[in-house]
């Protein structure tokens, strides 16, 4: 796994904008809609402001927060449309440490495991249960237990390997075995298909990451949020061009939940902003709803943009 340098674990300030906009054959009578696009409290980031527009005015809207701890907002649109526009914007302040994987070297990854078992029973008064930590050790509707996610992990997790080790080196394998094609998968699209084709997205990398994590008895969480970018030397960052992005988060000895992305090989820094997490994306998808229409067409378009004014 590649590390990141000293200056990406820094303090940083980012705007955020995150638009997305259906448009429709026919009118839309009304549209009901769920966002998780306001980022949530997470250690190293603070959120200093969001707000969420949509257009056509929301009749009503209102925040909740999940079991997980994220923020979503809920709204209604009774004015007829046929294009919907929902605009999230959000000053986020991040400083996240690139965690020291080398520290869990001491140990085994079978060893590690039941570290982090003996702990999550410790958590809180005596004898609780961390109930978030057992929850993201169990299969949910887009990560399964066993089949071929079982094979692949067993390939990286070999016996006695140092947990740190094996963790860098399950991050690296999955960059070096996938090849990253947009299009080429949907959020339908199962692990299995994925194992096979060998290419996919950044949600499917996070999700094969978790299964092999879970597999072995690690919790492992599904991360979504946003990656800043950079354009090439001596080139403009174009509007719009950053993109949502997702990763994992383990659970390990001593160091708590770590954060690590197999699209781009290194563990998180201040460069990453946390919108949500789950059990995987189905807990947290940007944005979904229902809509009453006689359209037969409809299309899609995101914009992100993630924008430092830090300085």
């Amino acid at each position: 796994m590649r590390t990141t340098d000293r200056a990406r674990t820094t303090q940083r300030t980012y705007e955020v904008r995150h638009r997305t906009r259906y448009t429709y054959s026919d009118d839309v009578s009304s549209s009901y809609g769920r966002a998780y696009l306001v980022p949530r409290s997470a250690p190293g980031q603070t959120c200093l402001a969001s707000r969420l527009d949509v257009e056509p005015a929301a009749a009503a809207s209102s925040e909740s927060v999940d079991f997980y701890g994220n923020r979503s907002v809920y709204f209604e649109v009774h004015t007829r449309h046929r294009v919907l526009d929902v605009l999230a914007v959000s000053t986020v302040e991040v400083a996240r440490a690139v965690p020291d994987l080398g520290a869990l070297d001491d140990r085994s990854w079978e060893q590690g495991v039941r570290d982090v078992a003996a702990s999550t029973l410790r958590a809180g008064s005596a004898g609780a249960v961390d109930v978030e930590a057992r929850d993201m050790l169990l299969e949910s509707p887009q990560v399964g237990r066993g089949g071929d996610a079982a094979a692949y992990a067993a390939g990286v997790f070999v016996p006695g390997r140092p947990l740190g080790e094996a963790l860098g080196a399950l991050v690296s394998t999955i960059h070096r075995d996938f090849t990253y094609k947009s299009g080429s998968t949907s959020v339908s699209t199962t692990l299995d298909e994925v194992l096979r084709k060998r290419e996919g997205v950044c949600q499917d990398f996070a999700h094969l990451a978790v299964a092999c994590l879970r597999g072995i008895g690690l919790p492992a969480r599904y991360v979504s949020g946003y990656l800043e970018t950079e354009p090439p030397p001596g080139k403009a960052k174009l509007q719009g061009a950053d993109a949502s992005h997702a990763w994992v988060s383990v659970l390990v000895p001593d160091l708590g939940w770590v954060d690590l992305d197999p699209t781009n090989d290194q563990a998180a820094d201040s460069r990453y902003v946390v919108t949500a997490w789950g059990r995987d994306y189905t807990d947290v998808p940007p944005l979904k709803g229902v809509i009453f229409t006689e359209a037969t067409k409809s299309t899609l378009k995101v914009e992100v943009d993630v924008v430092r004014v830090d300085g």
